[in-house]
């Protein structure tokens, strides 16, 4: 009996002893590793069922870096996480790829900085899907800054600002954040930005016109509305410009054709085939084509006839890259550089600084390609020749100093109205809205009903 009253007293002591002793420090979980990269040439990502809500996708580290952009930098306690909607693939070559680097560009410049992303947003990839959708899972991950990479966004883009005053937004491309522009929208938690395209569409121009035997440029276009439309006019000034001051060719030699084929990128069934479009340009008897859409077509076709042996050649557009679909045919690129926009308005936006703003960045003229500061470069293709190369790099010193002034009148629309008189100098309103294609071009000017 006395052993028995022993133990239980001394259970009973132990008993104590834990009562009053401290809780166990828990261990902290180790940190999830960094997504694996993915690479370039991966699948596009699958796609949802038309019901379903889309799941972004988590950035993974750049692998290799097209645009010179350093290595992610090591983790640290991350600022902001940032969500990026893109209209294409991640990695199509063109501008939604430039805005995948651009989102990647953040991640090596601000240290534990982080972005997810959904690309294909479009209804044809995701039919049934919507921006709110999108937004709504976005921000279930703690991402309070969204920017949607397209002016199709724009109208969806203003209706999410609206219904989430809690949220940040971004719409690349759109205008309704310009308190002069026609779509303005008070708006504080909506912003937009773009960069001035125009300057490197006239460059794309003047390669094609010095480059061309017969005087006949295509020109491959997306849909018809104010950016495709002016970007399509830039392209033709600069083409006149150089035609006629270094070629020193008659205006009227110089054939520039405009075909659309009804959105950014092939749709198969609902938009004209770009493959077959820039073919028919080349059976036409143009023998330069200039691409205006998101993808490489224009490139690839010209490669392709080129290595059978005729003499044509092509301008890619969006991406720096993008002669590397067919370097031998490429006289060069015009491409967005969006990676210091973003910077700036995440490092704002991380510091509590950022306000509502429409903002249209021009090229550093100093170095149009330098990565950290110009909005707008221009790759020089294999196919442009040394001389003119050399005519071109002129052209483009000009544009930068002001000695050449594309935007001084007279610039006639297509149907024959003077839009810019003689000796003045279109205004940023006036280039942002051009109503038609110009005098001397041919091709619709605004979409048939």
């Amino acid at each position: 009996m006395k052993k028995f009253l022993l133990v239980v007293a001394f259970i009973a002591v132990l008993a104590t002893i834990a009562a009053c002793a401290p809780a166990a420090t828990p261990v902290p979980t180790p940190a999830p590793l960094p997504t694996a990269a993915v690479p370039p040439t991966m699948p596009p990502t699958a796609v949802p069922k038309p019901t379903e809500a889309p799941k972004p996708t988590e950035a993974p580290k750049p692998t290799v870096a097209p645009t010179a952009i350093p290595p992610t930098a090591a983790p640290t306690a991350a600022p902001v996480k940032f969500g990026i909607v893109l209209v294409g693939p991640y990695n199509d070559h063109g501008w939604s790829e430039a805005h995948f680097i651009a989102a990647n560009y953040v991640k090596s410049k601000l240290p534990g900085s982080d972005f997810i992303y959904i690309d294909k947003m479009n209804s044809a990839d995701r039919p049934g899907t919507t921006l709110e959708q999108v937004v709504t899972d976005m921000a279930s991950k703690g991402v309070k800054l969204i920017i949607t990479t397209s002016d199709d966004f724009q109208t969806d883009t203003i209706t999410a600002a609206q219904k989430h005053p809690e949220l940040t937004f971004i719409n690349a491309s759109g205008d309704s954040a310009w308190k002069d522009g026609k779509s303005y929208k008070d708006i504080k938690n909506l912003g937009n930005f773009m960069g001035k395209m125009e300057y490197m569409k006239m460059v794309a121009g003047c390669t094609a016109a010095l480059t061309t035997q017969t005087g006949k440029i295509g020109f491959l276009g997306p849909l018809i509305n104010d950016e495709t439309r002016r970007l399509a006019d830039m392209a033709y000034l600069g083409a006149k410009y150089c035609w006629t001051t270094y070629a020193k060719k008659n205006v009227a030699d110089l054939k520039f054709d405009v075909k659309w084929i009804g959105f950014w990128f092939n749709i198969p069934g609902v938009t004209l085939d770009p493959t077959k479009v820039a073919n028919d340009f080349f059976n036409a008897g143009n023998d330069v084509v200039i691409s205006g859409i998101d993808t490489t077509e224009a490139l690839v076709v010209t490669g392709q006839r080129q290595a059978k042996g005729e003499k044509v050649w092509a301008v890619s557009y969006d991406f720096k890259d993008g002669c590397n679909e067919a370097p031998n045919a490429c006289l060069g690129v015009p491409y967005f550089n969006w990676g210091p926009r973003y910077l700036k308005t995440v490092q704002a936006f991380a510091a509590g600084k950022w306000t509502a703003s429409w903002d249209w960045d021009g090229p550093d003229w100093k170095d149009i390609n330098n990565p950290d500061t110009g909005a707008v470069g221009f790759t020089f293709g294999k196919a442009l020749s040394a001389a003119n190369k050399t005519t071109v790099e002129t052209f483009i010193k000009g544009l930068g100093d002001g000695s050449i002034n594309l935007y001084k009148g007279p610039i006639t629309l297509q149907d024959g109205t003077v839009y810019v008189k003689d000796g003045a100098t279109a205004t940023d309103k006036e280039i942002w809205y051009l109503p038609q294609l110009l005098q001397g071009m041919t091709g619709q000017s605004v979409q048939a009903k």
